[in-house]
């Protein structure tokens, strides 16, 4: 079999914006909300309790501690840090890390601690009453098709060459599959490659298969189901996404293999042989699952097989956090959700004629993943600066690698590779 070597990003200034505090981007991050001193005080006895649970230090400016020891949670400005959680939860307290209010020596424990304890966060009797505290997922961000154009935008249209400053050189966005543990970056490329050639493989792609993509990323599987000799139809709805990649696939002589199409999964059309997603399904939207799931199995020919990566969460944790604005859906992924096992097995089993074949988890792959990205990004943060992205984007972005990383330490997260089946009625 031909093997794709890896090649340079080929990056390019695209895209490249100033974002600075002030900016409308940022209201909630430029400005302290207003919370009156019962609110703040409230706040403050109800962290106090949560505290007196957790395995976390939380030390304010005047040399107050709370917590029952591990991970150090540095508080510079407890006003600010207690009137952005008092008025906005969860989400405030993100933004009280991008805003510099509160900082960790270690980031990625603290949060990890939280992410092991998130349903001891918020106490049983104000859970009761969660519909009244927590922020709703605004209609804006439905994964409408073009609500589904204007989400993935936000976040892979940004930078091609900001991407290109943290991930590796197959430009790969989602979880490795490595040999071992602690993972080196020198290993990443290799490891990426591994997790599409185990997709590829479940597909079964090889000379001639016809292959649709949903969601084409930076371009690597088209290019490596492509090396197979396989026939690529990839989708994205990133414009700059699909630019590099179109440079990609000519610079690897592939262009008579591979089409990359400006398309939503469900305006795709025609047979294939395989379909391979990788960590699409998580930008669907609940309400959508069924439709994406149907498209898999009407772009399927009879005895078809589709090899799908998702990042999952437990099903009852999913259920509390389908209706709840998240920070991560705010400032990272709009109208995001990260599904559970068991919603997308109901969702095929429901909606389609595909049968679940094989599940395989390997989160911990997803955290070592994720910490070389932070590490790359931390290092690199000069150069993030030098592309017009503020000190408040860069303490965004840290704390969404760090964050991501610490649901998968916790096992709040996992990652699965699914294959599954269509079956053929002629034999």
């Amino acid at each position: 079999m031909t093997t794709v070597e890896p090649r340079p990003a080929g990056r390019r200034r695209a895209g490249v914006r100033t974002l600075p505090v002030d900016a409308e981007r940022w209201p909630d991050v430029a400005t302290v909300p207003r919370a009156p001193w019962p609110l703040r005080a409230i706040t403050a006895t109800v962290l106090e309790r949560v505290m007196q649970r957790l395995p976390l230090r939380l030390r304010f400016a005047d040399g107050t501690t709370l917590g029952l020891g591990g991970p150090l949670i540095e508080v510079r400005d407890p006003h600010a840090f207690h009137a952005r959680i008092g008025t906005r939860g969860l989400i405030g307290f993100g933004e009280s890390y991008m805003a510099g209010e509160w900082d960790a020596p270690d980031l990625v424990g603290a949060l990890t601690v939280l992410a092991a304890h998130a349903a001891d966060l918020v106490p049983p009797r104000l859970q009761r009453l969660r519909g009244l505290w927590a922020q709703p997922q605004p209609d804006t961000q439905r994964n409408t098709p073009e609500g589904s154009r204007t989400n993935i935008s936000r976040h892979y249209d940004l930078s091609n060459d900001l991407f290109g400053l943290f991930l590796d050189e197959t430009l790969s966005y989602s979880s490795a599959v490595f040999r071992g543990f602690p993972a080196d970056w020198s290993l990443l490329a290799a490891a990426q490659h591994r997790k599409i050639d185990r997709l590829l493989d479940a597909a079964a792609v090889r000379e001639g298969t016809r292959l649709l993509e949903i969601g084409t990323g930076w371009g690597e599987l088209a290019l490596r189901a492509a090396a197979r000799g396989a026939h690529v139809t990839s989708l994205t709805l990133s414009a700059e996404q699909r630019e590099l990649a179109l440079e990609r696939v000519d610079h690897a002589g592939y262009a008579d293999r591979v089409s990359i199409e400006l398309c939503d999964y469900r305006e795709a059309c025609g047979t294939y042989d395989a379909v391979v997603s990788v960590e699409m399904i998580e930008a669907v939207g609940i309400e959508f699952w069924p439709v994406y799931f149907r498209t898999l199995d009407e772009r399927l020919a009879p005895g078809g097989r589709a090899a799908l990566q998702a990042i999952t969460m437990p099903h009852e944790r999913m259920l509390a956090a389908r209706d709840t604005h998240t920070w991560i859906q705010k400032y990272i992924f709009p109208g995001g959700l990260i599904p559970s096992t068991h919603s997308m097995e109901k969702a095929v089993r429901d909606h389609t004629g595909l049968r679940v074949v094989a599940r395989d988890g390997f989160g911990p792959h997803y955290a070592e993943t994720l910490r070389l990205w932070r590490e790359r990004f931390a290092d690199r943060a000069e150069e993030v600066g030098s592309l017009g992205f503020d000190e408040t984007f860069r303490r965004m972005w840290i704390f969404y690698l760090a964050y991501s990383e610490a649901g998968f330490r916790s096992g709040y997260l996992d990652v699965q590779q699914y294959l599954l089946t269509k079956e053929n009625p002629a034999r």
